[in-house]
C-alpha cells in the first residue's frame, strides 16, 4: 500500500501539469495558483542523458540521433548519415519505485545532403497503482502510462540555415473506469512543431550556433467526456544558443545556453469563478499568443526558464558536462546542477547524466540524485 500511495502521488505530480512539482509556494507557504500547468508534461522531461548532464539545453548543441527532440533543423547538419538512440530515465527514484520511469527512443536518416527524416518515441510510465475511496476501500487497480511518438523532416535552407517541421500523436491514459463517481478515459491529441537552426561552426568546428522553436503547438486534451475540462498541453517557445572553442586537434569545449516559455495561459485565482471559466473556453491558438500578456507586470519574465550547460571533448571520444537549470520560485521552483559524462568509441556513444537538486528544498525533484544513460548508434 505505501508503493501504490507513492505511485498515486506521482500521478498528482503529473496531473498537476510540471515535470517536478505539484504546486509552488509563496514566501508565505500559501499555495500560488498562478503557476502555469498543463497536461502530459512529461513532453517537457529531458529525454536524454547528452542534455540532461548540460542542465537540460540542446536547442543550439551540436546535432546527434536526439536532435528531433530539441531543435530537428540541427539534423541536416549532421555529419552522419544516420544516428539512433534509446535512453532509461528511472522516475522518483529516491523514493525506490522501480517501475515508474521514462523510455524513449530516437533517430534519423539524411536522405542526402540537404534533407533528413526523423522518428521519436517517448513512452512514461506510473506503474501499478490502487485507488481507494476516503474510507480506504479498494475500488480498483491502474496502471498509468503515457506516449508519443514523432515523425520529423528537416531541410537545409542554406549554408548556415534550416528548417524542421514535425508532427506527433499523443496518448494519456492516467485513470480507468469510474473514481470517486467521475468517469475517466483516455485522453489523445496531435501536435506539431517548427524549428529554425543557424550553423555558424567554421571548419575547425569552432563557432556559434543559435536556434529558435515551438514545440507541441495542438489541441486540448481531456480525460473525461466533459469537453470544458480539457487541458492545455505544453506548447513552448524556446531559444538557445551555443558557442563551441577549439584549442587544438584534440580539444575543445562548448558552453551552451536556452530559455524557455510555455505558451500556456496563466491560470486565474482559485475563487474566481469567471476567471476559471474564460480559462477552460480559451481557444488553443489564442492562448499561444495571450500567454505573452495575461501575467501581471514582471510576472511573465518569471515564467521563463533559463539553462545553461557546458561540455568537454577530448579526441572526439572524451567528454565532460556541466549544467544549471533554473525557475521561479513562484513559477514551480525548479532548480538543479547536473553533470555528466560520455564516451565514444567508433559507432556506439554511452552518456550519462546525474542531477543534483539544489534551493529551499520545499519541491522535491523527481529526478534528484538519479542516474540517467543514454546509448546512441550513428554512422556514414
Amino acid at each position: 500500500m505505501k508503493k501504490a500511495t507513492l505511485k498515486l502521488t506521482a500521478l498528482m505530480l503529473l496531473l498537476a501539469g510540471t515535470a517536478t512539482v505539484a504546486e509552488a509556494q509563496s514566501g508565505t507557504g500559501v499555495r500560488n495558483p498562478s503557476v502555469v500547468t498543463t497536461a502530459v508534461p512529461f513532453l517537457r522531461i529531458s529525454p536524454d542523458a547528452r542534455a540532461g548532464g548540460m542542465g537540460d539545453v540542446g536547442i543550439a548543441t551540436s546535432p546527434d540521433a536526439y536532435s528531433g527532440f530539441w531543435n530537428l533543423a540541427k539534423t541536416p547538419f549532421s555529419s552522419q548519415k544516420y544516428g539512433a538512440g534509446v535512453t532509461y530515465t528511472p522516475w522518483l527514484n529516491d523514493l525506490d519505485l522501480k517501475d515508474v520511469y521514462l523510455a524513449t527512443g530516437a533517430g534519423f536518416y539524411k536522405l542526402d545532403d540537404n534533407q533528413a527524416l526523423s522518428l521519436g518515441f517517448r513512452y512514461f510510465s506510473l506503474g501499478n497503482i490502487t485507488f481507494t475511496n476516503d474510507q480506504g476501500t479498494e475500488l480498483n487497480t491502474f496502471r498509468p502510462r503515457e506516449y508519443a511518438v514523432d515523425l520529423g523532416y528537416s531541410r537545409k535552407l542554406g549554408a548556415k540555415s534550416g528548417l524542421g517541421v514535425a508532427v506527433r500523436y499523443i496518448s494519456s491514459d492516467l485513470a480507468g473506469g469510474s473514481v470517486n463517481g467521475v468517469n475517466y478515459k483516455k485522453g489523445s491529441t496531435v501536435a506539431g512543431d517548427l524549428h529554425y537552426f543557424h550553423n555558424g561552426v567554421k571548419e575547425n568546428g569552432g563557432g556559434l550556433n543559435w536556434g529558435v522553436t515551438l514545440s507541441n503547438l495542438g489541441g486540448k486534451i481531456g480525460y473525461t467526456s466533459d469537453d470544458n475540462q480539457k487541458d492545455f498541453i505544453p506548447a513552448n517557445l524556446g531559444i538557445g544558443a551555443a558557442y563551441t572553442k577549439v584549442f587544438d586537434a584534440d580539444n575543445k569545449i562548448t558552453f551552451a545556453a536556452d530559455v524557455n516559455k510555455l505558451l500556456v495561459p496563466t491560470p486565474p485565482q482559485l475563487d474566481d469563478s469567471a476567471g476559471i471559466a474564460d480559462y477552460r473556453s480559451k481557444g488553443v491558438v489564442s492562448s499561444w499568443f495571450s500567454s505573452f500578456g495575461d501575467g501581471k507586470g514582471s510576472e511573465e519574465f518569471r515564467e521563463i526558464t533559463a539553462a545553461i550547460g557546458a561540455e568537454y571533448w577530448y579526441k572526439d571520444q572524451f567528454s565532460f558536462r556541466a549544467g544549471y537549470f533554473y525557475e521561479s520560485p513562484l513559477k514551480g521552483n525548479r532548480k538543479y546542477f547536473t553533470v555528466g559524462a560520455g564516451l565514444k568509441y567508433n559507432t556506439v556513444g554511452l552518456n550519462f547524466a546525474y542531477l543534483l537538486p539544489s534551493g529551499s528544498g520545499i519541491n522535491r525533484n523527481p529526478l534528484s540524485n538519479t542516474l540517467r544513460f543514454s546509448l546512441i548508434f550513428e554512422g556514414k
